[in-house]
C-alpha cells in the first residue's frame, strides 16, 4: 500500500513552539529598531524611505509569519516551511534596511561633521 501516515507530514508541537519564540524574538527588536530610529536626532530626509520600506516590508512579512505560526494549521509540515520562508525573507529584508538606515545615518554624520575625528 502507497498510503502515507497522516502524522507524517506533522510537525512536532515542541519544535513548532520554538519557532514561535524565536519569530517573536526579533520581530520585537525589529519593531524596537524602528522605533529607535523614528525617534533618531538626524531630521528625517526623502531618502531615508529607501531603508525604512525594506525595514516596514520585513517587519510585515515577519508579523504574518508569526501569525500563521500561531495558528493550529502550522502543525502542518507545509505550513510551517511556508512561514519559515516568508520570516526569513522579511528578515532579510528588515536587516538590509537596517544597514542601509546606518549606513545613511553615518553619511549623514559626516556630511554635519558629528563624527569622532572628523
Amino acid at each position: 500500500m502507497n498510503e502515507q501516515d497522516p502524522k507524517e507530514d506533522l510537525i512536532d508541537t515542541i519544535f513548532r513552539n520554538g519557532t514561535i519564540t524565536a519569530v517573536g524574538i526579533l520581530l520585537a527588536f525589529s519593531l524596537g529598531f524602528i522605533t529607535h530610529w523614528a525617534a533618531n536626532p538626524i531630521p528625517w530626509q526623502l531618502h531615508h524611505l529607501l531603508a525604512a520600506a525594506p525595514i516596514l516590508i520585513g517587519i510585515a512579512l515577519q508579523m504574518r509569519a508569526l501569525s500563521m505560526l500561531l495558528d493550529i494549521s502550522s502543525l502542518q509540515r507545509r505550513i510551517y516551511e511556508r512561514a519559515n520562508r516568508i520570516f526569513l525573507t522579511g528578515l532579510i529584508l528588515t536587516a538590509s534596511g537596517v544597514g542601509l538606515a546606518i549606513l545613511l545615518d553615518v553619511f549623514e554624520m559626516a556630511g554635519t561633521g558629528a563624527l569622532p575625528g572628523g
